[in-house]
């Protein structure tokens, strides 16, 4: 084989590993972005599949389940029939979303679950059955309390990266020993940004939920106070 000849096959395998190595990095990338053109896709589907069946494409979970994860997408219904392939950034694909179903009995709609915090919380649960109880540190309000990470084991305080912002969002921790997200900075920001004045004892998560794709999952709810500000709305012992 000539020199020449070489040298082209050379450039040829080279190309095609440079490929390889440059597309799933492309396709990671695209994994942690909420398009729209995907979840109008998906919002497509999923209308198609409730037309001819009557029912939605979605996983079976608890009555209690929270409300944002409640209703997860099956994709295992809907491809190939009503769609090719899931979304590049959906769990099934190696992405960083669930999609989900919200509003199911009224308009079903649907939207997107951040689960990097999902496997945060796993984590600091796990390390939570080494201790007797969760190691609360500072009390926030009644039933609510910062976490002591040290004593779990965390060389520092572990946050979450928020889905609307570029905030790192607490996590904080009930005395029913449940794990959340704390949104508080968000829906102040969102408050601010937007001069909104919402009503104290609305549940203020559904702004976020109205302006965005992706669902303030793992959260507890929230109310504003006399000053328009975040507070959490959680009294678990009334009934």
């Amino acid at each position: 084989m000539s020199r020449k000849w070489s040298m082209f096959l050379m450039l040829i395998v080279a190309s095609v590993l440079l490929s390889a190595c440059m597309y799933p990095e492309e396709e990671k990338a695209g994994a942690n972005i909420p398009y729209e053109d995907q979840l109008a896709d998906v919002q497509s589907a999923v209308e198609k599949y409730q037309a001819d069946t009557g029912v939605l494409p979605i996983q079976d979970r608890d009555m209690d389940t929270d409300i944002y994860i409640k209703y997860p997408i099956d994709f295992s219904k809907l491809v190939p029939k009503y769609m090719a392939k899931p979304p590049t950034n959906s769990y099934e694909k190696g992405g960083i979303f669930q999609y989900v179903i919200w509003d199911a009995e009224n308009n079903p709609t649907v939207k997107l679950v951040d689960l990097r915090s999902a496997e945060t919380i796993r984590d600091l649960n796990i390390r939570f059955t080494t201790t007797t109880y969760p190691t609360y540190k500072e009390p926030i309000t009644n039933y609510i309390y910062t976490i002591d990470f040290k004593k779990v084991g965390y060389k520092e305080d572990v946050t979450v990266p928020s889905p609307y912002s570029n905030n790192q969002l607490p996590l904080i921790v009930t005395t029913a020993g449940k794990v959340y997200v704390d949104y508080s900075m968000d829906l102040n920001q969102f408050i601010m940004d937007n001069n909104l004045t919402p009503k104290p004892g609305e549940d203020i998560r559904n702004l976020l939920v109205e302006a965005y794709p992706v669902l303030p999952a793992y959260s507890l709810p929230y109310t504003v106070d006399e000053n328009n500000e975040p507070v959490f709305m959680y009294e678990p012992t009334k009934k």
